[in-house]
């Protein structure tokens, strides 16, 4: 039997119309990377990273960037991970119930559901984060909250774990977030490798001005 940092896992990342660019291409990075520092160390690349569409076509995210998705919510694998981001998208995603349903199913079976910005009101809507403590865009934490679904939409952070359930707050905090992820699933130096190899060490951009 493998050990925890060398399980083999398959991870999904929905993408739909005016989702928001970095809140899935960050973690794609993040996993992708990860495999690749696997790589380097001459071990096997573990984690299947998947583009989900709901139809398996391509979609236009929200600055305009046209992604082409790996497979459709019909006929996606079996997930270990599953990853909603944010955007103006999600606002009629909310309202799409057999993608609701999907995320709902899929999620009883994994490992970890996370989300990315407003996609923490996709997994508070489905049913994964509903009742539980998340986060999401600083500028969508009331929002968040009149829709009654959370039992605390937490501000100023950049992720919150609820059991199985990891929020991250806009945009780049999902690279955060994923960081953090690989830690618990590939261990805390694998996820120092992976962000030196992303070479991501933040700084605010007038500070790192030479």
């Amino acid at each position: 039997m493998p050990d925890k940092a060398q399980k083999k896992r398959t991870i999904g990342i929905l993408i739909f119309d005016d989702a928001e660019e970095l809140d899935f291409v960050g973690p794609y990075e993040v996993f992708t990377m990860s495999n690749e520092m696997y790589g380097h160390s001459g071990r096997e690349r573990l984690d299947k990273v998947l583009l989900i569409s709901e139809t398996g076509k391509t979609v236009t995210c929200a600055k305009g960037m046209r992604v082409e998705a790996h497979c459709s919510i019909a006929d996606a694998p079996k997930l270990d991970v599953l990853l909603i981001p944010g955007g103006m998208g999600t606002r009629a995603k909310v309202n799409n119930k057999p993608l609701l349903e999907w995320v709902s199913k899929v999620a009883a079976d994994c490992e970890w559901v996370t989300s990315v910005c407003t996609g923490s009101m996709i997994l508070t809507a489905a049913g994964p984060a509903r009742g539980k403590r998340v986060t999401t865009h600083w500028a969508f934490v009331e929002t968040l909250r009149e829709r009654g679904e959370a039992a605390e939409v937490l501000e100023k952070v950049r992720y919150v774990r609820d059991g199985n359930v990891v929020t991250s707050a806009g945009v780049s905090a999902g690279i955060d977030m994923a960081l953090w992820l690989t830690g618990q699933m590939h261990g805390e130096d694998h996820a120092r490798f992976t962000q030196m190899g992303m070479q991501y060490d933040p700084a605010p951009p007038y500070a790192a001005a030479v």
